[in-house]
């Protein structure tokens, strides 16, 4: 690729004198739309990936990640993102200019798209997912603030009245991408694996480099500011404005908390539902692309039909807009905290319910991710764009930072995991993979007693668990099971297992206790040793209910052989052929767990998100209210009226 930065005098360094579009406008949508198909099209299948690929992609299965641990990492690799603007911020403002540390961090950026495309062809897959998601951050994160700003600083006096209507197009090409991607890359996870499903993204991003090379004689390069930028970050001016700001993002980063969420906790979700809707099948990760084709429709109808209308009654500042959107997220998540409640009974409600949650979340982005963008750009001045502009993105990694540290929290530890994985790191590496069985000492901490665990460790993961309530577990599991054969294979009620295991007790005279998670699985679950519920000494059983046996070479049957997901646990030995299949599939199919299940999950958890909302939505008002525009840059804001309105 030809040099990342042009001479001075190939470059405009000011603002073209006209009335209309500047010319690099075409070249920074272009980019702008393939490199957040790159980066939507990875993020939207990562949190799936981890949880029902990553264990598969080496020779031999590894351990599989609960759902509770996978939207943490999800989370954490959006904080990542979301908090290094600010570096790149800095450099670009400061140091290079930002054309220089786009084109630069976009080559970053391919690496790791290149990274997570090679997983699972050579060494540790997991080590390749870390260092293709570390690279990503490094280039997607470096290059947020910067390319906003860009958007910007494509503007002069005479065509800066193009401004809103620019950041419109260019959230519009953000969701064309996403849009795109959120329909394409799941359906390649499904049926062509995760190579092609992260490959492809990485092409993309290529080709946004290159576009975005092309536009360069086309730009206006604005210098970096030098010694300035620390000068107006310090001013009094300066340091006002951000102090002004700061609570704004303190709201709008528990917007993101619940936001990114339909990356994770929504995907899991849909998993459990009826996905038939308007005559489609729907992969759980595709209705992510709900979101961005509303964005496409809601963009266009509040600029040129809602604000307008709204503004005959009241005047429709952009801080009453951020918080009519704070209220609307908190509303679409009381849809899934519904939608939860239902699945939480057994009840598979139809993926029409979480269209309804997105519809309210994308008219909430809308008002407030839309309004924000443009809001930070136009409050902040001319030497602190980037700046101000990766204020706004720490609320996102901040809020993303809120759910990862939630999914920390609610996991509780499994002891015997943490003792196999001491146990094997102090054998020497060639033994560590063979077949063994490893002891862990129970809550008394003295080995050789009553209630130790023992694991059957395979090829370095946990293949089977022997406990002392193993007794007791299975006897509650054999009668649930001929519960469910009289129950029409269904998995009982929490009524109807009471009365069955009400007589059942744990080697510690305990009762055991059931739960029914969806329609499809459910827990036993003993307190153990301590006698205390959800602590790392629990001992429990999954019940996870088998669909009815269908004839062999259904089409049905065919069609879910056929996933490469289907094909690699064939490969790895871990399913049969249903042709070769000659024992009878059993209704429940069980797995001891040992270690309390999340602190917080189900409805509880989707709950507690939504007031966590509604609660910033209110404290939002009286912020709101005493906020006083000011006009900052070389963008007129207009004159607040005597009394401030929100």
């Amino acid at each position: 690729m030809p040099a990342a930065a042009e001479s001075p005098a190939a470059v405009r360094t000011a603002p073209e004198q006209t009335h209309g579009m500047p010319g690099g406008i075409p070249y920074i949508i272009g980019n702008e739309t393939a490199e957040r198909f790159s980066f939507y099209g990875m993020k939207g299948i990562l949190a799936v990936f981890m949880v029902n690929y990553l264990w598969l992609m080496g020779d031999t299965p590894g351990r599989q990640m609960p759902e509770a641990e996978a939207t943490a990492y999800y989370h954490l690799f959006n904080l990542l993102v979301y908090f290094l603007p600010i570096v790149g911020a800095i450099l670009a403002d400061r140091f290079f200019g930002k054309y220089r540390i786009i084109i630069w961090l976009s080559i970053v950026y391919c690496f790791g798209h290149a990274a997570l495309a090679l997983m699972g062809t050579v060494g540790s897959a997991s080590l390749w997912l870390l260092a293709g998601l570390l690279l990503i951050a490094i280039g997607s994160g470096g290059i947020k603030p910067c390319v906003s700003a860009h958007v910007g600083d494509q503007f002069g006096p005479n065509n800066q009245h193009l401004l809103p209507k620019i950041f419109n197009y260019f959230y519009f090409s953000i969701n064309f991408g996403a849009f795109v991607a959120a329909l394409l890359t799941p359906w390649m996870l499904e049926w062509h694996g995760p190579h092609w499903a992260f490959g492809i993204p990485g092409v993309l991003m290529a080709l946004a480099t290159v576009m975005f090379w092309m536009g360069r004689k086309k730009f206006v390069h604005l210098p970096p500011a030098g010694p300035s930028f620390t000068e107006a970050i310090f001013s009094e001016s300066g340091g006002k404005l951000i102090l002004k700001l700061i609570p704004l993002y303190v709201f709008v980063a528990i917007f993101w908390s619940l936001f990114d969420q339909t990356g994770s906790r929504w995907v899991f979700q849909a998993e459990e539902m009826n996905l038939d809707f308007l005559g489609v099948h729907w992969i759980p990760a595709q209705v992510q692309a709900l979101n961005a084709a509303l964005i496409l429709v809601l963009i266009p109808l509040f600029a040129f039909v809602g604000y307008p209308w709204v503004q005959k009654f009241i005047p429709l500042t952009p801080l009453r807009k951020i918080g009519t959107g704070l209220f609307t997220m908190a509303a679409a998540f009381a849809v899934s905290s519904l939608i939860e409640v239902a699945i939480s009974h057994g009840a598979k409600p139809n993926i029409g319910w979480q269209f309804l949650a997105y519809a309210l979340l994308s008219a909430a982005e809308v008002l407030v991710s839309v309004v924000c963008l443009e809001f930070s750009y136009t409050q902040a001045p001319r030497a602190l764009k980037s700046f101000i502009m990766s204020f706004y993105l720490l609320a996102v990694a901040a809020g993303n930072g809120v759910t990862g540290v939630v999914n920390l929290a609610i996991q509780v530890p499994d002891p015997v995991a943490k003792h196999v994985k001491e146990s094997l790191k102090n054998l020497p590496r060639a033994e560590r993979f063979g077949s063994r069985e490893i002891t862990t000492p129970g809550f008394d901490r003295l080995p050789g007693t009553a209630d130790d665990i023992t694991a059957r460790v395979e090829a370095g993961a946990i293949a089977s668990r022997t406990t002392p309530a193993d007794e007791s577990l299975k006897a509650a599991a054999a009668a649930l099971e001929s519960l469910s054969a009289n129950n029409g294979r269904r998995l009982p009620s929490a009524t109807e297992a009471a009365n069955i295991l009400a007589d059942v007790r744990d080697p510690w005279g305990q009762p055991l206790k059931y739960e029914l998670l969806n329609q499809s699985n459910a827990r036993i679950a003993s307190a153990g040793p301590d006698k205390q519920a959800g602590t790392r000494w629990d001992i429990g059983m999954m019940l996870h209910l088998n669909p009815a046996p269908a004839a062999a070479g259904a089409p049905e049957e065919g069609a879910k052989r056929t996933t490469w997901l289907a094909r690699r646990r064939l490969a790895l030995g871990l399913d049969q052929p249903v042709e070769s299949s000659t024992t009878a599939t059993p209704i429940l199919s069980t797995t001891t767990y040992t270690g309390g299940q999340p602190r917080l999950e189900g409805p509880a958890y989707y709950w507690s998100f939504t007031g966590l909302m509604l609660l910033m939505a209110l404290g939002f008002i009286p912020y709101a209210m005493r906020y006083r525009y000011e006009t900052m840059g070389y963008f007129p804001v207009p004159a607040a009226p005597p009394a401030p309105i929100p």
